[in-house]
């Protein structure tokens, strides 16, 4: 009676052994799904801090050492070997205006009309040019200021038909110009005063 109870009392004990050994393995996926969720969730977490303190920390220190030493410290000046300084050579582009400029007074009619009528205004007959008429054989003018010797040696010969040898020119000080128009020696400078009508 004893051995069939120890018997049975032994069989009893290894099937309540077998049937907490399939619940144990029955828990065990659970657990083991849940630990990786935990163990997943917490490294990210625990990783972000302290890269943000070392970066942060490494950056004050470079930030440290540049305002003790410096921020240009591998710079090196060229060795000048002359004193002759120039300005760099920057692009220079042509010129594109938007609308065209003209020169002050270039497009009126006095300009654009600028023949021996406007270039020659009026004879001079003052003593000082009455001298010159008779003893140096040169006419005396008041002409426009924009006017050259070309010009006025061209105008003179349209309007009065004669060859000048030499003209001279000056600015007065009230602005007009003078020009003292010297005659060629056959032509006589009083005859062609006569004919303009100063004499």
């Amino acid at each position: 009676m004893g051995r069939f109870w120890n018997l049975s009392f032994d069989t009893q004990q290894m099937v309540n052994a077998g049937k907490d050994k399939a619940a144990k393995k029955a828990d065990k996926p659970q657990a083991k799904a849940e630990k990786p969720a935990a163990k997943a969730a917490a490294p990210k977490a625990v990783a972000k801090k302290p890269a943000a303190k070392k970066t942060d920390a490494s950056k004050a220190k470079k930030a440290a050492q540049v305002v003790k030493k410096g921020a240009h410290l591998k710079t090196q000046r060229k060795i000048r070997t002359n004193a002759r300084f120039y300005r760099p050579k920057t692009l220079s582009l042509a010129r594109n205006p938007k609308f065209i400029r003209f020169a002050r007074d270039s497009q009126s009619d006095n300009r654009k009309k600028f023949d021996q009528y406007t270039i020659i205004k009026f004879p001079l007959a003052t003593e000082s040019a009455m001298k010159k008429i008779e003893e140096n054989n040169t006419l005396v003018f008041i002409v426009d200021v924009r006017a050259n010797k070309h010009q006025i040696k061209e105008a003179v010969r349209k309007l009065y038909d004669i060859k000048t040898s030499k003209i001279n020119t000056l600015v007065r000080p009230d602005g007009t110009k003078k020009a003292y128009v010297r005659l060629t020696s056959d032509i006589e400078a009083l005859d062609i005063a006569n004919k303009i009508g100063i004499i």
